[in-house]
């Protein structure tokens, strides 16, 4: 037998989350702060609301799917009809609990609620389960039982978020300036994103978070929500007229793009929320933690060389070796050859969809040059675009139609190319068939996986939008390969961050971050980046001296201080630096593969800097005894010394010794100018980091200051 409706309290990680069951839908009463051993059936009764003059003679609650039709005035949680308009407004009651679990240790827990209308003869499941290590993952499913189709618009999970949490902070951006922060109030009415590119998209990153006024990374309240999922998706927060406020997340679904049959289901993407009472910083924690916890994890994460920047098209098999001893002098320990290996690829317009390799471009095939690079004790790893097709290509002169898009229109090309339609089993099983027989032949041990183009227009075979169906069959294509080549790992990419998201990052195990590889630009896009991602999987490279995407000129020890926090990379050629930036790269890679253990699993941890020229951050260990942080001095400050750098979260009662790591010097002038515990170190307690800190000196723009602490007995 079921359990019967009531109040359930999960706790984990300092979060409650009180769930009413007792109503039509699951109502969250409380997420936020710990609540201890409250049972939390009284906040109900302390948050009623009261009938107001002018309104309803109801307050419909702000359950995990609001309904219009108990009078909920906000935007309804579910959007559909069937044919004529009819139950185009669900009222879901007779809620009961089908599955409640509690975590280990009493950390976190489960429960799974349905709850029916039968006049519309729909049935709702809605899944709430908080992580021990504070995630808050929700998620929804509505089933068609009745005999004709329901045509469903939209079903998105909504969160409440408490009445003091005035201000929206977002990760917006463009090509190349991807997961910029933006902060608005939310004082009334309505704020949202919406993403139809196909991918998470480099515009709308997948996140939102409300917070108090004035919170910064290591004080304030705040509740954040990110959507894992691949594809289109839309946020939304609102302040209601009686002062409530919460936020929706799901995907961004085309007219008509979903028509459940008799019997089917839809199943919402997974919301992965986290809150904090201790700032923006503890919040990622959270985040953090539950995307390790579900994602494929690579024995070690390996430092790569990626051709692109050095070569781009031009393929030339003893530049490419050259480029191989390179590396490998370097301390590499992966080359990466990327686009243009296959058909007549030698440039961008021509045999996307022939996954074979170029006859001209490498007459011998693949196999001399790998058996080179294996041969310098590199790994191999390869580019692939597996979702497009040129024009110019067998398949597309073969398979027109395998296009997805409106045939009856003119096609819009991005990047010289179209979208294949892998939902048609046919498509799907062609460039299957061809990636499989490449991994097959060949001693490939990483994918680079890029998407080049938005979808414009995305009509599968049926006439009806396909982006939806396009995201599942992307996401069952990878499963299929790293299914059968379990030794490849994969990196998701499109034209740089377009797809980050939890959802790809639970089959990639790394992700490009963007194609920008400046180190100036770099360092904000990487910091909004690890707002709902760690670094570890976030692919960091050391780029140019003068930076492709914006012309920007920096030192090597400046792009090696921005690359070395996560998966750290190389994409600069290595056959043009000079021998004093050779010499910084080999110190940098040295060290990073050194305390990689540190930066790939510890809590990674941002700073307020208070100088818009300037950036903080780092990784802790976990057992906070040992860190290594960074200042980075973007541009030239309106102060002559930085700010005091305070660093939080460590232990308050132990020593750490700081040392500062010499990349370059990066302290303007000499001599005197030099602070004393940059030259020699110091000794401070975690409690004299938190509250006092450490003083940086005055800092040319384009370098950075790389600090290692050590906690002594």
């Amino acid at each position: 037998m079921a359990p019967t409706p009531g109040t359930v309290h999960l706790r984990a990680a300092d979060t409650s989350v009180v769930v009413d069951c007792d109503g039509d839908l699951p109502v969250i009463r409380h997420w936020g702060a710990d609540l201890g051993d409250s049972t939390g059936r009284a906040i109900a009764t302390a948050t009623e609301r009261t009938i107001v003059h002018g309104g309803l003679d109801v307050v419909a609650p702000c359950s995990v799917l609001p309904q219009h039709a108990d009078g909920w005035q906000g935007r309804p949680g579910l959007q559909g009809h069937r044919q004529g308009g009819r139950d185009w407004a669900p009222w879901f009651s007779a809620t009961r609990i089908v599955r409640h679990e509690v975590g280990t240790a009493g950390e976190g827990g489960l429960i799974e609620t349905e709850s029916r209308d039968d006049a519309a003869g729909l049935v709702l499941r809605a899944t709430i389960e908080l992580a021990p290590h504070g995630a808050l993952r929700t998620s929804l499913a509505v089933s068609n039982l009745a005999s004709s189709r329901y045509l469903l618009s939209s079903l998105v999970v909504t969160l409440p978020v408490h009445t003091c949490a005035t201000e929206v902070l977002s990760l917006d951006g463009r090509w190349v300036r991807e997961f910029q922060l933006h902060r608005r109030p939310l004082a009334t009415g309505a704020l949202t994103a919406e993403n139809r590119t196909g991918r998470t998209s480099h515009e709308h990153a997948p996140f939102v978070a409300a917070c108090e006024a004035g919170t910064r990374e290591w004080s304030g309240s705040v509740w954040a929500a990110h959507l894992a999922h691949g594809g289109n998706h839309s946020w939304f927060a609102e302040v209601l007229p009686d002062g409530r406020r919460y936020l929706q997340m799901g995907e961004l679904l085309a007219a008509g793009e979903i028509c459940l049959e008799p019997g089917e289901t839809y199943a919402t993407p997974t919301v992965v929320a986290a809150h904090s009472s201790r700032g923006f910083t503890p919040m990622s924690w959270a985040l953090h933690r539950d995307l390790r916890n579900r994602a494929p994890r690579p024995p070690v994460r390996k430092v790569l060389v990626n051709t692109w920047e050095a070569v781009y098209f031009r393929h030339d098999f003893d530049v490419l070796c050259r480029l191989a001893d390179a590396a490998a002098a370097a301390g590499c320990e992966r080359f990466v050859l990327d686009d243009g290996w296959f058909g007549g690829r030698r440039d961008d317009t021509t045999s996307l969809g022939d996954w074979t390799v170029s006859t001209d471009a490498h007459p011998r095939g693949l196999q001399p040059l790998i058996d080179h690079v294996r041969s310098r004790g590199l790994d191999f790893g390869i580019w692939i675009e597996p979702e497009m097709v040129s024009e110019d290509s067998d398949t597309h002169r073969a398979h027109p139609e395998w296009v997805l898009g409106d045939r009856r229109y003119p096609m819009v090309r991005g990047r010289n190319q179209l979208v294949l339609d892998l939902d048609r089993p046919d498509a799907y099983a062609h460039v299957a068939g061809m990636l499989h027989r490449l991994l097959d032949d060949h001693d490939i041990s990483f994918v680079k996986w890029d998407m080049n183009r938005v979808h414009v227009q995305a009509t599968g075979a049926g006439g009806a939008a396909g982006g939806s169906r396009q995201a599942a069959a992307v996401a069952r294509l990878m499963d299929e390969l790293r299914s059968l080549h379990p030794a490849v790992e994969f990196e998701a990419c499109a034209s740089g961050g377009g797809r980050i998201d939890h959802d790809v990052l639970g089959r990639a195990v790394r992700a490009w971050t963007s194609d920008c590889i400046d180190p100036v630009e770099r360092q904000m896009i990487q910091r909004g980046a690890s707002f709902f991602v760690p670094n570890e999987v976030l692919g960091m490279h050391v780029g140019a001296r003068t930076a492709h995407a914006t012309g920007q000129t920096t030192t090597m020890a400046f792009r090696c201080a921005t690359a070395m926090f996560g998966w750290m990379g190389v994409e600069c050629n290595l056959l043009t630096i000079d021998d004093d930036e050779r010499e910084v790269l080999v110190r940098a890679i040295d060290f990073h593969t050194r305390h990689r253990g540190l930066l790939h699993s510890g809590d990674h941890v941002r700073f307020d800097t208070d100088d818009p020229t300037a950036v903080a951050h780092g990784t802790y260990a976990p057992d906070r005894s040992e860190a290594l942080v960074a200042w980075a001095q973007l541009g030239t400050s309106s102060r002559t010394l930085p700010p005091v750098w305070r660093l939080p979260d460590l232990v308050p009662d132990a020593v750490y010794d700081v040392r500062n790591v010499p990349l370059e010097s990066v302290v303007k002038g000499s001599g005197r100018a030099v602070p004393t515990w940059i030259a020699d170190g110091v000794r401070l307690t975690g409690a004299e980091l938190a509250a006092v800190g450490l003083q940086p000196p005055s800092m040319w723009p384009g370098t950075a200051l790389v600090v290692h602490l050590r906690r002594v007995d």
